[in-house]
């Protein structure tokens, strides 16, 4: 009655917002910063949708054409929002409207009711399983290793390098995995085991594992993301012709890794190998140390086998599989959070919370590469629960869905080869290039110098 009042005034009913409350959590030399299976609702402190407190106000809001109604819709009729769903009564009949799913709305559920829709057996940690797949894949490289060796053919060395750079980024997966404490519950086995993993690929296992910590601590935040965050528009337009050209261009922002692990994303400092980084509190510095003399070893060990065997294969050997590894991690991480047909909302302030920040991430399907990967393409739960082990997030995921309902956005299906998430992240580099300065819900917006005469206002509300 309220909303009709209002209509036939003139006015529009101000938006209901719901307010959430950010995880408090104090960052360990572990993993136990992440919510477990132990962990319950009250500690994450997680506020039920419902009714605000105090007075509404107006949430300043940048958001895409296609989510929700533009202003021209008020005259055809009355909108209601529920539960992420928002629909249009269309004049005065009493049949139902046109339905449109706001990604950007707070969810139904909590992140208590997915993790209670999980089994129980998918949070259980096998070492000796997870061993085997180390024991697999090591044996996998040295095998490719030998057999490009011996035969040293032209033609065999472009099937080798793409077959061992794929293996060196799932030598970085099971190291990731080792990171979140997924790996095993002994986290001394999984410190020694990232160490070896991650070193032998020049990734500085501590450094990375802190970082990628505050990735999952904040993702979906637009300042306190980690890993492929947004640029807000002030950063975004006093980026460089070069640093342009670098980020949105193909191929390049798929060679970004290393320079990341220097000198971390625009707009942010640090490096993930000096121990007195921006990214390190003082109680990590040690970690930092020895992560990074790891990584020097493994540098040297490099050094001397290009004097035993000459750079050239060495180069054929290690270097050129080494960089389609890193193309394989930039690939997949930046599609874990960048390249749906739909704009997904990045949060800060109070509308900001772990459950609505994980509930951007998106599942990706690899085909063939999906059991050489570690089904790590099977994100959204993993970003919201990191302690399920690699082998079970399958299993969670399709017992989640029902709970996460349109929150979950079913992956394309993928052909042997995953050719068709070319497409996805050459669209995405051409659209997805900066956020609004303000507004606490907000969606990537297009230079139209980089996206092809988009409209760099079309996305902004």
């Amino acid at each position: 009655m309220a909303t009709w009042v209002l209509s036939q005034c003139g006015l529009k009913p101000l938006p209901q917002t719901i307010p959430r409350s950010q995880l408090q959590r104090t960052p360990t030399k572990d993993n136990r910063c992440f919510p477990s299976t132990h962990v319950r609702t009250a500690d994450l402190k997680l506020r039920p949708a419902g009714r605000p407190r105090g007075s509404l106000l107006p949430t300043r809001v940048s958001a895409p054409l296609r989510v929700s109604p533009t202003d021209e819709e008020d005259d055809a009729g009355e909108r209601r929002k529920q539960n992420g769903v928002v629909v249009s009564e269309e004049g005065g009949g009493g049949g139902g409207g046109e339905e449109f799913f706001d990604p950007g709305a707070a969810p139904p559920f909590k992140l208590a009711d997915v993790r209670a829709a999980i089994p129980k057996h998918c949070w259980v940690k096998d070492p000796w399983r997870s061993m085997s797949y180390v024991v697999r894949d090591v044996a996998v490289v040295f095998g490719l290793a030998c057999g490009a060796a011996y035969l040293n053919s032209w033609v065999v060395w472009p099937l080798y390098w793409a077959a061992q750079g794929t293996m060196f980024w799932a030598f970085f997966v099971l190291g990731h995995d080792c990171g979140h404490g997924s790996f095993s519950n002994d986290a001394k086995l999984n410190s020694v085991v990232g160490h070896l993993l991650h070193s032998s690929i020049l990734v500085p296992y501590h450094g990375w594992r802190i970082s990628h910590r505050t990735h999952h601590q904040n993702h979906g935040h637009v300042e306190n993301d980690e890993s492929w965050h947004p640029l807000p528009e002030r950063i975004f337009k006093n980026l460089d012709a070069i640093t342009m050209i670098l980020r949105f261009t193909a191929p390049f922002p798929m060679l970004a890794y290393p320079i990341y692990l220097w000198i971390r994303s625009p707009g942010k400092r640090g490096s993930h190998f000096h121990p007195e980084s921006d990214l390190f509190v003082a109680s990590e510095r040690k970690d930092v140390i020895t992560s990074t003399v790891c990584w020097a070893a493994m540098v040297g060990l490099l050094v001397g086998l290009s004097v035993v065997m000459g750079p050239l294969q060495l180069l054929k050997l290690y270097g050129i599989p080494y960089w389609i590894f890193v193309m394989w991690l930039d690939f997949v991480t930046y599609l874990h959070h960048h390249g749906h047909e739909d704009k997904l909302p990045w949060y800060r302030g109070k509308e900001w919370s772990y459950l609505r920040g994980g509930l951007t991430t998106l599942d990706r399907d690899y085909g063939w590469i999906n059991n050489i990967q570690h089904d790590i393409g099977t994100h959204v739960i993993h970003h919201l629960f990191p302690q399920i082990p690699h082998y079970h997030l399958i299993e969670a995921t399709e017992a989640a869905k029902p709970v996460l309902g349109k929150y979950y956005r079913e992956p394309k299906k993928s052909s042997p080869l995953p050719f068709h998430l070319i497409g996805m992240l050459i669209r995405s580099l051409k659209r997805d290039h900066y956020v609004s300065d303000t507004g606490e819900v907000v969606y990537y917006q297009t230079d139209p110098k980089l996206g092809g005469g988009g409209s760099s206002s079309s996305d902004a509300k």
